[in-house]
């Protein structure tokens, strides 16, 4: 029987699956990792030890608990967190530690520099949109005035799915929805390698070859065969970055269709018939042929619940470790307690800068209305309405300023663990949000790839069929009345203060 491997290297955890050809998971593993944050507004991984090693360690768990030979296995799909950056040499050896996707702001000078050389309008014309701290081609320019030796020794600039695919075949690659996260380095019309847009940052050698993501790269050679523990030649797909095989895990193929991912961050795929232009979102290609996606994200939301549990309930930790309840469990418990509103505490969940609508790396968190009645199940439940409120934010976005409908929003990742989200979700946005029957999340789009890729199925609509609903939560149009009045509040915080967040930084 044939077999399709998929492995999504994350921020804070990597995971795999093996599926068979109707799509049902045999094995599935996944593992931890720490990122590194030397200072502050610097987040970073070692490309080597945790791409890589995440990378073989599961290939070989998940061949090994599906009890299968490697030779099994037709192809193999990828995925990784994407706009981020790594210089490597001929070899796909990292020179660098690999600066990771919007999250980190160290770029900001690059950004600021760039801004007052180009003017905005000329800006946003060669990014596509506002730089940002999403952007890669300021992250290579960092390198370049920061660490001008690996600048000038870099063989290519990749991205984490890239170097996974290089690691894995031998060859340099990316895929055209990673590709825009790269402009102006690259030609959108042409995708082709842009000589002139590379000027500024780089030499043109040093980017690689654009395909789609689910094209064939290559196939594993025999390095990468004894280190995977995966059958030489066994074809490797382009992959892609992991909020869009997330995407694809859920179904979300068609125009309408919208993704919101509540992960270490919280990610938005909106997918259009044709091309929308807003310079404070990221449109640009889907990986689907003929669809277009409206891109955008936060920079907090499973990231807030992690600095919540660890600074207010140490406690339920300590007791987790000795045998009691999920501290997880026990904060969304607290939470759930609590009615919609917080009893007025309002939180602006900018704990680490935000990136869209605001695109301001200066951002700062703020719990706003607390008082002596508050407890830390309060400060829990502001902090997910607080997400619940950016979701809105884009979605209105989308429908209101651009006419475009939403169909259906599909829910996945961690935050679908917690039944209080999901359902401040619904309610903020005053509409019916679902969960995908697996929400395993990237790497089970990655094998879906890889099945589509591999010939299990003969188009994206065949695939679908065997996709579906899990669960779908009905917004509770009371709550909705009451988030809708305080809006304006949410909304206004940021307005008001963000000049005061600055003097801060």
């Amino acid at each position: 029987m044939p077999y399709y491997l998929g492995i999504d290297i994350g921020t804070s955890a990597s995971k795999g699956v093996l599926i068979d050809a109707e799509c049902q998971i045999v094995a599935q593993a996944s593992c931890q990792h720490e990122t590194e944050n030397p200072q502050d507004g610097w987040y970073q991984h070692d490309a080597e030890a945790i791409w890589w090693g995440d990378f073989c360690r599961l290939s070989r768990e998940l061949i090994e608990r599906a009890g299968i030979e490697a030779n099994q296995i037709r192809c193999v799909g990828l995925s990784a967190l994407g706009c981020d950056c790594v210089p490597v040499d001929e070899d796909c050896h990292a020179l660098a530690p690999a600066i990771l996707y919007g999250v980190d702001a160290r770029s900001k000078p690059q950004i600021d520099e760039l801004l007052s050389e180009y003017g905005p309008d000329r800006a946003r014309q060669l990014f596509g949109h506002d730089p940002c701290s999403s952007d890669i081609a300021p992250k290579v320019l960092w390198f370049k005035e920061n660490m001008p030796e690996v600048h000038e020794r870099a063989a290519k600039f990749l991205t984490a799915s890239s170097y996974l695919c290089a690691k894995l075949t031998g060859r340099f690659t990316i895929d055209r929805y990673l590709a825009e996260d790269f402009l102006p380095l690259y030609d959108r019309e042409t995708w082709q390698v842009n000589e002139r847009g590379c000027a500024r940052f780089c030499r043109p050698d040093q980017m690689t070859e654009v395909m789609a993501a689910t094209d064939i790269a290559g196939v594993i050679t025999d390095r990468a065969a004894v280190e995977t523990g995966l059958a030489r030649d066994t074809p490797v797909l382009v992959g892609t970055g992991d909020s869009g095989a997330e995407a694809i895990s859920t179904g979300v193929f068609c125009p309408g269709d919208m993704m919101v991912q509540l992960g270490s961050t919280a990610y938005f795929i909106y997918l259009a018939d044709h091309m929308v232009d807003d310079a404070r979102l990221w449109p640009g290609t889907f990986i689907i042929p003929g669809t277009y996606g409206i891109c955008a994200g936060t920079n907090t939301a499973g990231a807030l619940t992690a600095w919540l549990r660890r600074e207010l309930y140490r406690d339920v930790m300590d007791a987790e470790h000795s045998g009691g309840p999920d501290a997880y469990e026990v904060m969304a418990h607290d939470a759930g307690q609590v009615g919609p509103g917080a009893d007025g505490l309002l939180c602006l969940p900018y704990f680490a800068g935000e990136r869209t609508p605001l695109n301001d790396p200066e951002a700062r968190g703020v719990f706003f209305g607390l008082t002596e009645r508050h407890t830390r199940g309060h400060m829990v439940r502001a902090a997910l309405e607080g997400i619940a409120y950016t979701v809105a934010a884009h979605v209105d976005i989308i429908e209101r300023e651009h006419g475009l409908p939403i169909e259906r929003i599909m829910l996945v990742g961690g935050g679908t663990k917690n039944p209080v989200w999901m359902q401040a979700i619904a309610d903020v946005c005053g509409r019916e949000v679902s969960v995908a029957k697996v929400t395993v999340g990237a790497c089970f789009g990655d094998a879906l790839m890889a099945a589509l890729a591999g010939g299990a199925y003969s188009s994206w609509g065949e695939l679908a069929r065997v996709l579906g609903v899990a669960q779908t939560i009905e917004p509770d149009m009371d709550a909705h009345e009451l988030y809708a009045s305080r809006r304006h509040i949410f909304d206004e915080l940021y307005a008001r203060n963000c000049d005061l967040m600055h003097e801060l930084v």
